[in-house]
């Protein structure tokens, strides 16, 4: 039995998250439904994390077990045959028998994009937040310097969302500028749902001077959702890389 990982890429925008569900379409069931078709046998595929609606990745992994014996460039270029335009394998790679796409993962890294600039522009608006007030971004950036290391982040957690431990590690943060465009980097071993989405909300409050350094240092220690601020759209987050 073999054990085959892949690395795919896709546009969030025109599905509902990654994990399949029965009110919309998804990026699991159309990659899973593709990669079946291939194969000609039911297929049991396991993701390294679980994207929400209209975020987009530039390096999800999944890995599947096969006795087919299709080569690995075949089932590349079989798949993206196959698979909408927005949706796209960029690797394949034969794996040891005890790899798994989740729980082998040592850390992910998500990227978040704010367009930062009065008008919005037509060829961004699906993969960034448009926010046209003045952002400090280096104040941003002292301020998620705060979250590296482990905390608990029940601040920052999807509200009313269970969780046996909130508990996660950070291993880098920051904000970048680059023009018109803020860039929100975060690597760590585990994210909690909605995490990412609620600490650039929170940051944006700070980076607009509506808190202080102090306030969000407070949001963090409280685990309290109530005391963070809003939940970022999903348009600007990329899940960007995954280490093993």
């Amino acid at each position: 039995m073999r054990n085959i990982s892949l690395v795919v890429e896709y546009e969030g925008t025109n599905y509902h998250g990654w994990q399949c569900q029965p009110n919309g379409i998804t990026i699991e069931e159309t990659l899973r439904a593709a990669l079946e078709k291939i194969l000609d046998h039911p297929v049991k595929m396991y993701s390294a994390g679980r994207t929400d609606a209209g975020v987009h990745a530039f390096g999800q992994v999944v890995n599947f077990r096969t006795e087919k014996g299709i080569d690995l460039t075949g089932i590349e270029r079989g798949l993206n045959s196959m698979l909408p335009y927005d949706i796209r394998v960029r690797s394949a790679l034969e794996r040891e028998s005890s790899f798994h796409a989740r729980y082998s993962a040592r850390s992910k890294t998500y990227i978040y994009t704010i367009h930062n600039a009065p008008r919005h522009s037509p060829f961004s608006f699906r993969y960034s937040w448009h926010v046209p007030y003045g952002l400090d971004s280096p104040l941003m950036n002292r301020g998620i310097s705060m979250i590296v290391g482990r905390h608990d982040f029940a601040s920052f957690k999807k509200k009313n969302e269970p969780y046996r431990s909130c508990e996660r590690e950070v291993l880098k943060a920051r904000v970048r500028r680059r023009g018109a465009y803020i860039y929100i980097v975060i690597e760590a071993t585990g994210f909690l749902r909605y995490m990412v989405r609620n600490i650039v909300g929170t940051l944006v409050l700070l980076g607009r001077r509506k808190m202080t350094s102090d306030d969000f240092e407070r949001i963090l220690n409280a685990r309290d959702r109530d005391e963070a601020g809003p939940t970022a759209p999903p348009q600007g987050l990329f899940l960007r890389r995954i280490k093993y």
